[in-house]
């Protein structure tokens, strides 16, 4: 047991004494280190390192919650006290309360989560790994004329969770990723994309070089681009934005918007809600990938979650409370901050990848657009509707030509999946990941 987790352990059992019916507590622990170049010039830099521990308390179905950076004997003793105090003046909830103690465990496996070879790279060379990258951004294109500036990050922690029903877990994680956003310039144009690189190491970062260019290659492409005419053809989503449309669907399939029956996939379980070739998984236990952790925010087991199956709906993503509202089961995702009630997260979220690769879309679409960025927030996932700003590049028989910009993309979720078709290319860039998908019809909104 590591002191962190000796902490928490300490804090519940104050707790307990205090008059707490249940409680849990989170600790957690980080060094940080962040650093961000222009033109070749050191812009910020921050090294810190925190440490803090926050505590819920229930007394029968009254919660209270607080947090604190004192980790003393006195510190937490106050912690108790904040927390007890604010559970004697809050609503009584009937379906408030710890897990169920047969929900309760880890993920049994090595997930590889931390790497020491962060700490073995010194500031001066973090900060030359950034300055590589903006280099080779500014060398790939003489339309490179500028820079909104490259950087590095890193992070290294421990955290660790203790509640009432004797369960207590810790694990380390690392991270570090290598970014960069240049400048073209043509005649009065100018335009701007980025790159980035992310790993649980060092050795699994892509290197500084192919950050630049590869940044400064999405940036001059767009140089040149047109508005559209306005009409209706099929829609291909790049991997980068994919990821996006993921991320939207879990914000329709997490038990949250059930329950408060505010999303449009409510009383959908074991419908047909998408195409036969959509899958979308929730996987908490892929090694080394950013959603793995061995429990939940709530001492829940991690597991793999299959929320679509060819099409169909199985389930919905749930904590504790969001699954007695529906009267169903968690799923191993509560998520939290330091402190406060669990809300509901994923692990590495993901639609599977399908048969053809990304070439193979491309050649089945006549006339359509290619969309490598969106613009807004015009989701509703309430109904469905989806209406973003967006930029890409043209099809005309098969190939990309031409960039095109200021332009939106309408439809609706429901049709969206209904049509979706997934290429093969499939690339963990974070914990939500998408291959390029080709969607159907949609309306594009230009000139």
């Amino acid at each position: 047991m590591s002191e962190l987790l000796d902490v928490a352990a300490r804090t519940i059992e104050l707790a307990r004494k205090a008059g707490a019916t249940g409680a849990e507590c989170t600790c957690s622990e980080g060094e940080n280190f962040s650093v961000d170049v222009r033109l070749n010039e050191v812009e910020t830099l921050t090294q810190s390192a925190s440490r803090a521990a926050g505590l819920r308390v229930m007394v029968g179905r009254f919660t209270g919650s607080s947090y604190t950076s004192d980790l003393t004997r006195q510190g937490l003793s106050k912690l108790v006290e904040s927390a007890m105090e604010l559970a004697a003046i809050t609503t009584e909830d009937p379906l408030a309360g710890l897990p169920d103690p047969q929900d309760l465990g880890k993920f049994e496996g090595d997930l590889d989560l931390f790497s020491d070879d962060i700490e073995q790279l010194a500031p001066q060379q973090r900060i030359e790994m950034a300055l590589r990258a903006e280099r080779a951004a500014l060398e790939y294109d003489p339309r490179i004329t500028n820079s909104d500036g490259a950087g590095f990050t890193s992070f290294r922690g421990l955290h660790a969770f203790a509640n009432s029903l004797q369960f207590a877990g810790e694990y380390r994680s690392s991270y570090c990723s290598i970014s960069c956003v240049p400048v073209a310039k043509q005649g009065e144009q100018m335009e701007r994309d980025y790159w980035s690189s992310s790993a649980r190491g060092v050795a699994g970062l892509e290197s500084p070089e192919h950050v630049g260019r590869t940044a400064a290659e999405r940036t001059v492409r767009r140089l040149g681009a047109i508005k559209a005419v306005t009409r209706k053809v099929p829609i291909i989503f790049d991997p980068r934005v994919a990821r996006s449309f993921a991320g939207g669907l879990f914000e329709a399939i997490e038990g949250r918007a059930i329950y408060r029956d505010s999303s449009f996939l409510n009383g959908k379980l074991g419908q047909s809600i998408a195409s036969s070739r959509t899958t979308l998984v929730d996987d908490g236990t892929m090694p080394r990938l950013f959603g793995s952790q061995p429990f939940d925010d709530e001492g829940v087991a991690t597991r793999r979650t299959v929320v679509i199956r060819n099409g169909v709906l199985e389930t919905y993503l749930l904590n504790t409370y969001s699954a007695r509202k529906l009267n169903m089961r968690t799923t191993g995702n509560a998520s939290r901050g330091i402190t406060g009630n669990a809300g509901v997260g994923h692990g590495n979220f993901y639609l599977q990848p399908g048969k053809r690769s990304p070439e193979d879309l491309l050649r089945s679409v006549s006339n359509g657009f290619y969309v490598t960025e969106l613009i807004g927030s015009g989701v509703n996932v309430s109904t469905g509707d989806y209406s973003r700003g967006a930029t890409g590049l043209w099809i005309e028989n098969g190939q990309l030509t031409y960039p095109v910009s200021e332009v939106t993309i309408a439809g609706t979720l429901q049709e969206m999946l209904a049509h979706l078709e997934p290429a093969n290319d499939l690339e963990f860039r974070g914990s939500v990941a998408s291959p390029t998908l080709l969607l159907g019809e949609m309306t594009v909104g230009g000139k």
